[in-house]
């Protein structure tokens, strides 16, 4: 029984890990919080953390590949406008 609820319980937090991007290009600019890809033109400044593995040295121009996961840090809903009759 115990074995059932352990695989229901792996399975259901499987379904809520975040999803994984990735962004491939040259570094533009990085600095110790943050790092700015650009891809085809593109600028994707991402934040990083004393947590974030990297491998290699990161210097600008250097092509890498960042892995990243989108998360909300604030949300606000707002009511929709009803039309006057």
């Amino acid at each position: 029984m115990k074995s059932i609820l352990i695989a229901s319980l792996l399975i259901s937090s499987a379904s809520f890990a975040a999803k994984t991007y990735q962004v491939t290009g040259p570094i533009i600019d990085i600095t110790e919080k943050t790092i700015t890809v650009d891809k085809k033109g593109e600028k994707f400044e991402i934040e990083k953390s004393a947590a974030t593995k990297a491998a290699g040295e990161l210097t600008k121009g250097a092509k890498v590949t960042v892995y990243y996961t989108m998360t909300a840090t604030e949300i606000e809903a707002k009511a929709d406008k009803k039309s006057k009759k």
